[in-house]
């Protein structure tokens, strides 16, 4: 029979830590690009497809679910210390 083995709080720190690192670099990025799209946009006046504003509003949804859980981890960490 095998156990699962669970990862110690310092690995999942690290693993967080690192998924952090990578998103932040992404989220300038898409940043960039979105702003460039809106000029863009704005500048042509011309007709977009639906599928953009689905696609914004479920990530839009899914940063405010990951901002939730991140004030969850800073609030266990802080009441670690």
């Amino acid at each position: 029979m095998t156990t699962k083995e669970e990862p110690t709080v310092e690995q999942s720190l690290g693993v967080l830590s690192e998924a952090l690192g990578k998103a932040a670099a992404d989220l300038c990025a898409v940043r960039a690009a979105v702003d460039l799209a809106r000029v863009d946009m704005s500048s042509h006046n011309g007709s977009h497809t639906r599928a953009i504003v689905r696609d914004a509003e479920r990530a839009v949804m899914h940063l405010r679910e990951t901002e939730e859980s991140l004030k969850d981890v800073l609030k266990d960490l802080s009441d670690t210390a």
